[in-house]
């Protein structure tokens, strides 16, 4: 059964007419990344100001003219199945039997079921920070307890702490959080890397709840390897995948959850009907169209993306070179290292600061202790107003360590009504 549109030719992503709008005209859209600080760059919240793909707006155009509005059908939850299958199979070369996907309004869901139903209560959970916030932020209103374990960061780049992750599961955490790439670092992970984790949650009887949402952002020459495709892995993993991060539709609360293990399915089966439910017809359409048929798209999107990561990079170095950034290998957050910057000036909340010179973005303080100094800077914007936000970021840095009464005139959200820096 087929709601789609008649196939037109896969258009190819046309960057112009994004390159065109101002911060008032993305304003004018009304999403929470632009109307949570009005007037302020939004370079918080993990979207894309790039719509999405036309086989997404030409499934969803159908749906809604032909009524197919209400709870997900059964044909639909096996089609998207199937193109979740495939769309591995392709993309990553892991093939999944699409009798061990289901469907599932959105990742955060899924980690919810998991700590709920395959956690001991009883037990910490190990996170890996810097984390994405709500992997700290949820087990605490579960009342679980979170072990935090730090990345390691030397002149190579980002790895796992492999003795202090042992030490963590060792003393008890029973679940580990991974998110496969790693958001905000924007790493990528080995095969080789993601297998010694396998054998460390393995020798522990601990269980991977694998965040791979970002899979689809990942830049040549950089491949993602999905956790539970390496040896050891699929016994012990949960896997929350969707195509909502990289084709632009959050809203539309479709994920898939993968699981290898047959006793984990059944128990799956019991217990998740309802949060299954939960899941988006339109959604589940969407992603059926992004996954078979948006694939041109996504390419262009990610050469753009790429460039962008890239362009803010070189502005920092020349602008702001007290701001270290390593180009991140996947995803399209710039994980903003800041901390030369406060040698010398006390306590500073790093989102207020920049905050005042018109940008909005996340604090690494949120992602754990090991992201105090650093801040999280989506680049998925016109480059046009990229550029923007790296002036204000720069004006917010050479601010820090001058005299209050030299500060430049700070940012006020009417200086940005017409997209122009203040």
């Amino acid at each position: 059964m087929n709601t789609a549109l008649p196939l037109r030719p896969t258009p190819r992503f046309d960057p112009a007419p994004f390159e065109a709008l101002t911060v008032a005209d993305l304003t004018a859209r009304r999403s929470d990344k632009w109307t949570r600080f009005p007037g302020h760059i939004g370079a918080g919240i993990a979207e894309m100001d790039f719509g999405t793909a036309p086989a997404v707006e030409d499934a969803v155009t159908e749906a809604v003219r032909s009524g197919l509005l209400g709870y997900l059908p059964r044909w639909l939850s096996a089609d998207l199945a199937r193109a979740t299958a495939e769309w591995h199979l392709r993309r990553y070369g892991w093939p999944v039997d699409p009798a061990h996907i289901r469907a599932m309004p959105d990742v955060l869901e899924i980690l919810t079921v998991v700590l709920s139903q395959f956690h001991d209560q009883a037990a910490p959970v190990a996170v890996l920070t810097p984390a994405y916030m709500p992997f700290l932020t949820i087990p605490r209103v579960m009342g679980l307890t979170t072990v935090e374990v730090p990345m390691r960061e030397d002149h190579t780049g980002w790895s796992i702490d492999e003795a202090a992750l042992d030490r963590a599961l060792a003393a008890g955490a029973r679940t580990l959080i991974l998110c496969n790439p790693h958001n905000p670092l924007g790493k990528v992970y080995t095969a080789a890397e993601l297998a010694r984790v396998a054998a460390l949650v393995d020798r522990h009887g601990a269980r991977v709840f694998s965040d791979e949402i970002h899979a689809p952002i990942t830049f040549t020459p950089s491949r993602h390897v999905p956790y539970a495709s390496v040896p050891g892995a699929a016994g012990h993993s949960i896997t929350a995948v969707s195509a909502t991060k990289a084709f632009n539709m959050p809203g539309l609360k479709c994920a898939q959850v993968i699981i290898p293990d047959p006793a984990t399915r059944d128990r799956w089966a019991e217990v998740a009907h309802w949060n299954e439910h939960k899941t988006s017809t339109l959604g589940a359409l969407a992603t059926v169209a992004a996954y078979d048929r948006g694939e041109d798209w996504l390419t262009d999107v990610l050469a753009y993306l790429r460039r962008n990561l890239t362009l803010l990079d070189e502005l920092l170095r020349h602008h702001a070179p007290g701001v270290r950034m390593r180009v991140p290998a996947a995803t399209y957050i710039a994980w903003l290292d800041c901390r030369p910057l406060l040698a010398g000036t006390g306590p500073i909340a790093l989102d207020r600061h920049f905050g005042a010179f018109g940008v909005d973005l996340v604090t690494g303080a949120e992602c754990g202790a090991a992201g105090a100094g650093f801040v999280r800077f989506n680049c998925a914007m016109p480059r046009p107003i990229l550029e923007q936000s790296a002036e204000r970021l720069a004006e917010a840095v050479a601010a820090l360590h001058q005299p209050q009464h030299e500060q430049g005139r700070p940012f006020h959200p009417l200086d940005a009504a017409g997209g122009d820096p203040p």
